[in-house]
This record gives structure tokens, sequence and C-alpha cells, in this order.
């Protein structure tokens, strides 16, 4: 990994780059090990995230976090309006070398805050199109087109880039949107770490099919209940977990008490929010993601393959990245709870096909979705954008 110093702002100090994030948690979980490399490479972080339960943590890393009063699900236009504004005065007062946006919101608010404040370089991570461009609600239908219209406007410019995490992602910007193919830069992920999350033996007894989510109806939980349901009744011997919170932000979250009264009536686990998901997927024998909209690339799915577990998926965006067919897993239709049940019957009721697959999912894991890979892809982002050379 690249360790030279960075170079000075004219004033003499550290140059600064600024993490713009919904929320501390997703920050935490999907953007540590990039900001903990910027950190090393001698850049001033600031985290500006909607603070709830990582605060303190983030700034334990030697970040300084800026609280942000701003909420994913609002869209009253006076609180946008609250939004941009603080935004627009955040970065007047940092004054960043760079900003890193990260998700949908962030990326359009943060791009015109750019914009108006003259940030010298700004890179928009778009993980996935979102429920904007995928949900068939008409509140989703009427936002796209403005949504749309401000990608052209404001990701055409020079100082700015998009990571896109899929091909898929990146021709949906360029045809539907009018962004430069230029513009993009394909980041597969944001990486994990092949060294906590390696092979381990599977699990003795029953098969133990578990899905890692937020729990949201888009996610395809609903689908994975009804596959659950029918092996219960079939007195398949398959168990199901559910590892995750539902996330009242999202119009599509699933709330505590249905995924209570599913537990009750034995049809899945749930067993809520964990910390140390390679434990989660060392208990497992197989792991699910039936989404129902394109993903960025699946942070749990990466996780699962470089676990050596084979995965089943749903065909689309994101997914088709992590899940070789026939080879890592097996891919089956959104919103098929038939494909899904056969699919999981077929692995459950074969361990050498499991771990054929296993084994080509950490393969394709080590190949290119490493935290190293996509950390020196980034680097490698910033320099170039901010003017530097890219030597190691």
């Amino acid at each position: 990994m690249r360790m030279e110093a960075i170079e000075r702002t004219s004033s003499g100090s550290r140059s600064k780059i600024l993490y713009l994030v919904t929320e501390d948690w997703y920050f935490w979980s999907h953007r540590l090990p990039i900001a903990r490399a910027s950190r090393d490479r001698g850049f001033e972080v600031v985290v500006a995230t909607r603070v709830q339960s990582h605060g303190d943590r983030i700034a334990g890393e030697g970040f300084r976090v800026v609280p942000l009063g701003w909420r994913r699900r609002s869209l009253h236009p006076w609180n946008e309006t609250k939004a941009l504004i603080e935004l627009v005065r955040v970065y007047r007062r940092e004054r960043p070398d760079i900003v890193h946006h990260i998700a949908l919101k962030p990326a359009v608010y943060g791009s015109l805050a750019a914009r108006l404040t003259g940030a010298r370089a700004v890179v928009n991570t778009v993980a996935g199109m979102g429920y904007v461009f995928t949900s068939r609600e008409l509140k989703a239908r009427l936002l796209s087109p403005p949504l749309k219209s401000a990608f052209r406007f404001l990701f055409n410019r020079p100082n700015v880039r998009v990571i896109i995490q899929n091909p898929d992602d990146g021709n949906a910007l360029a045809e539907y949107c009018g962004v430069g193919r230029d513009k993009t830069v394909l980041i597969r992920g944001s990486g994990v770490d092949l060294s906590r999350f390696a092979p381990r033996p599977e699990p003795a007894g029953r098969p133990n099919v578990t899905m890692v989510s937020r729990m949201l109806w888009d996610k395809g939980v609903g689908e994975l209940v009804e596959a659950a349901k029918r092996l219960r009744e079939a007195n398949d011997p398959i168990d199901v977990t559910l590892v995750g919170v539902p996330d009242p932000e999202n119009p599509a979250s699933i709330s505590n008490a249905q995924l209570e009264a599913w537990q009750r009536e034995g049809l899945v686990r749930w067993l809520g929010y964990q910390e140390d998901v390679a434990k989660v997927w060392a208990d497992s024998t197989i792991a699910v993601l039936p989404t129902t909209y394109g993903e960025g690339v699946p942070k749990a799915l990466i996780e699962a393959a470089a676990c050596g577990r084979a995965v089943i998926a749903t065909d689309v965006p994101g997914c088709r990245e992590i899940v070789l067919p026939g080879e890592s897993g097996l891919l089956v239709p959104p919103r098929d709870s038939d494909a899904l049940l056969e699919a999981i019957r077929r692995l459950s009721h074969d361990p050498a096909l499991r771990k054929r697959m296993g084994e080509k999912g950490r393969e394709h894991a080590v190949g290119g979705f490493s935290e190293e890979t996509v950390v020196e892809q980034t680097l490698a982002l910033y320099d170039s954008l901010l003017g530097r050379g890219s030597t190691k």
C-alpha cells in the first residue's frame, strides 16, 4: 500500500478529505478501511454524518466527526433545504481538498454543496441505483426524473468522478442519466478482510441458510420467509436464519413485530444485529440474498464467499458480480419464492456441490474483492483528481 507523505496545502496544513455519509453505522461497516488508509497517507479525515451509535468509535480512529441533522427518508422541501444549507456551511467551514460522497442522497446534495463552495475534487460512490430508480411506488417514479437531471448536471464536471460497483450501474448512468462514461470508475464493492473472513468447516447438524441484510421487503425477506414456510410444511430439515435489523428510514422496512411473529411461528431464527459477521458465516451452511433490486456489490455476499460458503442470490446487478452461476452459487429470478425454494433444497441436500462452490467463491473473492484492492484503487482515484502521481 502506498504510504508516502501527501502534499501540503498552500497554508502548510495537511490536505483534508471529507466523507459524507447518511448514517454513522454505514460509514463504520462499509468505509472504515479507505478512511484509515487516507489517514495513514497523511490526510486529515473528516466524517460528516447523522450520528447515532458509532460517533465515538469513529472519533476514536482519529477522524473528526461533524454531526448532521438530516434524515434519509425526509422529502419535505423545507427540511431538504435546511439539509442543503447545513452542508454548504460545513463545506465552507472545512474547505476540504477532496470530498467523497457515499450513496445517492449524499452524492446529489454533496455535489451541489461542493459546486457552490468550489471544492477542489469530488468523488461520488453509487452503491446500486437504490429505491428511487427501482421501486414501483408512485413516490419513487416521481422522484426519478429530477434525480436523473441532477446527475447529468452535477456529475459531468471536470473535477468529479463517480465510483460504480458493477457495469450495469455504469450503463444505467450513461444511458438513462446522461453521465459520461469517462466520469465513472469501476471499483467493485467496499472490500473484504480476507484474513478475518476465511474458510471454515461447515457446522454440524441441519443445514442453516442465512441472510445478512437490513430487514427490508425489497431485500426479498418475504420471499425467503415464504420458502421457509414451505420447508417447514414439508418437514424438510433445513433452518433459515435472518441477521440484521429493520431500517425505519427506508419505506420498505419490516417491523420488529413482524420479525418476532415469524420467529414465534418457528419459520425463522431472527438474530438481529450481529457484530461478528465472520462467526455468523462460520455457523451457516449457505448464504442467501433474494434482493428484488440491483445492488452495488453486496458486502455480505462477498464476506460469505470469502468464508467458503456457497451463495444463492437473485439475478440482478451487483449479485451477478459475486455469484458465478453454477460455479460459486446459484442465481434465481427476483420475487420468485418457488425458484428460491428449489435452490435452497438443491444446495442443502448436496454437500459436495456446496464444497466445490465454496472453494470457487473463495477464489473469486481473493481475485477481485479484497480490502487491499479496493483501497488501492480508491487511493489511486484520489491521486488522479488531486493531480498527484500514482507510484507505490
